[in-house]
């Protein structure tokens, strides 16, 4: 068999379909699906790109790498491993950002690598971020914290996982959905992160759950925005009350 057919095989028993399953997620009969699998005809472009965005691999490693000799949590790592982003420009070349409703986070999860959902998306012109590719995410009720709802977070596109930085914030694009957290380590197959409300503990985001990251490069708040100052009179209270607490109880050690 082909490289390409091997890939297609083993990345289908990855996730356990049948041939008829897979071919219906790709909008495909079966039996056209079935001809890649054994040969018989080799898809067109259109197909290619089908398969590349369901299995989140780039065109080039299912045609030319042996994918069965990697584990699949390590194939976000590899070089060739790119995904074609979706760029908008307008007619003097600007860079667009759009910005992605946390309402619709589901529907740019399948839509993300889409040229023609992305140009559909709400757009903005920031003329000083030029350098790079930039996203906006609309935070939503308490999506984002500490963003306030209807903020937007505008991230640069993180092409590798190697140029995430410990304690730095940013947007993460999961299979389960669009979350703003702060990095802290890389595990083997998965990344630790933590939410800035120190009432979460940190958690783990598998390697291969990772649709895209974006670096945290600047919030929008909005128009009545006010932040939430801190109660200094029961600060001072709390403070109070921790001092007396600690006298009694170097009271108490002392008197035996």
């Amino acid at each position: 068999m082909s490289i390409f057919a091997d890939n297609i095989v083993f990345l289908r028993g990855k996730k356990n379909l049948t041939q008829q399953k897979l071919a219906d997620e790709l909008i495909l009969t079966r039996s056209r699906y079935v001809s890649y699998e054994y040969e018989k005809a080799e898809p067109p472009i259109d197909v290619l790109i089908r398969i590349s965005k369901y299995y989140n691999i780039s065109i080039d490693l299912l045609v030319t790498v042996d994918i069965r000799k990697y584990p699949i949590d390590d194939i976000l790592n590899l070089p060739n491993n790119r995904v074609v982003l979706p760029i908008v420009v307008d007619k003097d070349g600007n860079n667009y950002i759009e910005i992605v409703p946390q309402k619709v986070s589901m529907g740019y999860l399948k839509g993300f690598n889409d040229p023609g959902y992305i140009e559909k998306l709400m757009r903005i012109l920031l003329p000083f971020l030029k350098n790079g590719k930039y996203r906006g995410f609309l935070a939503d009720g308490d999506s984002m914290p500490p963003f306030a709802d209807q903020s937007i977070i505008i991230g640069e596109y993180v092409e590798k996982l190697d140029d995430l930085k410990p304690d730095k914030d940013y947007v993460f694009v999961t299979k389960e959905g669009i979350t703003y957290k702060t990095f802290l380590k890389r595990n083997k197959k998965s990344i630790m992160v933590a939410a800035d409300n120190l009432f979460y503990e940190p958690y783990d985001i598998a390697l291969g759950d990772i649709v895209e990251i974006w670096s945290y490069v600047m919030g929008i708040l909005p128009k009545d925005y006010k932040p939430l100052m801190p109660d200094y009179a029961n600060l001072k209270m709390m403070i109070g009350d921790l001092k007396t607490t600690i006298l009694n109880l170097e009271n108490k050690v002392s008197s035996f």
